[in-house]
């Protein structure tokens, strides 16, 4: 779903505002107010989400909010990895979220780009994201976070949490997989298993660098950003870690999965031409008696005796026997 439209001008950049009360509740801005807002009470916030496509809002950018223009830069470019660093009294972070817009993949990130001063939250985005909507709708609800920090840390931990629905979705196809016949579906099944691994590796590819932004957050962020919002990304690393190793174990099961398909089609096939090869064993030396008389030149013995067909198939059917009695001895059979 796609960010609250209500606050939308479509000649500003401006996706949605609000001003923080500091108490969880907050009320709209527009794109004119924000321009020029200062705080009117201790404990305001300013919390503006932004097309960053939008052209002239690299410049609005370093001229109103007096960003350095790297950083500037930075915020509006499509260098999408994830990564956070101190500015002076500045915490600017690049993070990513799954991407759950329809026809999406699982693999498929979005990034968000912030930038805050304590006072003033920027947060940019290309795509649409569902976390900032989430947490504008608690703020309307008056039970959102009550400053920049808690914000941020609000943000990062939404983005970690719908990672877990993805990885839960994987095991539940890899448990799926398991159950089902392999002799049936194995180009199927292989085919899933390879997306499956595909998007593991996607995600880990996408994920590990966040876990170090996160890191540099809670290790570097400057004073405004509070010790209890520190102990929350704290627990936000954590779980990303823990949903890392989830990926991994899930990357791991389904290449044993894999395996154990390819294996058992493997020792199927390797089944079937080993049969046909004792079926060609056993006809071989009937194929080559029938064959001999078979030829038709003079002398053959039985050409003129109407009992020679009935011998010659009690023959083969000795043959026969006395092939099928040597093979179970030698326990090909």
């Amino acid at each position: 779903m796609m960010e609250p439209n209500d606050d939308i001008d479509h000649g500003s950049p401006l996706l949605f505002g609000r001003v923080l009360d500091g108490e969880g509740g907050g009320r709209a801005i527009d794109w004119e107010e924000a321009q020029v807002w200062q705080p009117a009470a201790p404990g305001e916030v300013m919390w503006i989400h932004l097309d960053r496509t939008r052209s002239g809002l690299r410049e609005w950018l370093e001229t109103t909010l007096e960003i350095p223009e790297p950083t500037a830069e930075l915020l509006t470019s499509d260098q999408n990895r994830p990564r956070a660093f101190r500015d002076g009294k500045t915490l600017v972070a690049t993070l990513r979220g799954i991407n759950f817009n329809p026809g999406a993949e699982p693999e498929d990130m979005i990034s968000m780009q912030l930038w805050s001063d304590g006072r003033r939250l920027v947060t940019l985005r290309r795509h649409p994201l569902q976390t900032p909507r989430e947490i504008v709708a608690q703020i309307d609800r008056r039970m959102g976070p009550p400053d920049a920090g808690a914000t941020i840390t609000l943000l990062a931990e939404l983005m970690i949490t719908r990672m877990s629905q993805s990885i839960v979705d994987m095991n539940e196809v890899i448990d799926q997989l398991e159950e089902d016949d392999p002799e049936r579906h194995a180009e199927a099944m292989l085919r899933r298993i390879s997306i499956i691994r595909r998007n593991c590796l996607a995600l880990k590819r996408h994920m590990a660098p966040q876990h170090e932004a996160l890191e540099h957050i809670s290790r570097d962020a400057p004073a405004w950003f509070e010790h209890h919002d520190r102990r929350e990304i704290a627990e936000s690393i954590a779980r990303l870690r823990r949903y890392l190793d989830d990926i991994d174990i899930s990357k791991e099961s389904a290449l044993v999965l894999q395996d154990e398909i390819r294996a058992r089609t493997l020792a199927s096939s390797e089944h079937a031409t080993y049969m046909l090869t004792v079926v060609a064993g056993i006809f071989l030396p009937l194929s080559f008696l029938t064959g001999l008389l078979g030829i038709n030149v003079g002398g053959m013995p039985g050409m003129d005796d109407p009992r020679a067909f009935w011998m010659v198939v009690a023959l083969c059917l000795l043959v026969l026997s006395l092939l099928i009695v040597t093979f179970r001895r030698l326990r090909w059979l």
